[in-house]
């Protein structure tokens, strides 16, 4: 089921993905690194999904550098294993789309800091704005 955001279907679909990778690097016996690709993976679509649903923009903010990390941990699992030549499984696409969705989940954050630095200001000035005014 597709939503109305773009980073909540590109997270949800990747995690698919990676799920099937798990399931070959199991197949072919190597359960370490794929442990961890699995659970840095789905942590990234797990935490875009919490952001969603933040009580403030901080906790937004929070959520999004939490699955920007994510995202990054698990771009360093899948460069092991293409590198390391481990297995012959092709891992240049999930390679692809992580970049992507950090170049995404990157954007996402940088925005939500300019807006909250701006509201702030706008509170800073209201509230300087009342202090002048009550004397």
């Amino acid at each position: 089921m597709k939503s109305e955001n773009i980073i909540v279907d590109k997270t949800f679909k990747f995690s698919l993905d990676i799920i099937s990778l798990f399931k070959k690097l199991q197949d072919e016996r190597e359960f370490i690194i794929s442990r961890q690709l699995l659970k840095s993976a789905t942590s990234i679509g797990a935490n875009v999904e919490e952001a969603t649903a933040a009580q403030s923009k901080r906790d937004f903010i929070s959520k999004m550098s939490i699955a920007s990390k994510e995202a990054r941990e698990t771009k360093y699992w899948l460069r092991l294993l293409e590198d390391s030549e481990i297995t012959k499984i092709e891992v240049s696409n999930h390679l692809n789309e992580i970049t992507h969705i950090i170049n995404i989940i990157t954007k996402i954050i940088i925005t939500a800091q300019k807006i909250l630095t701006t509201l702030n200001y706008k509170k800073l000035e209201h509230l300087k704005f009342i202090i002048q005014n009550s004397k």
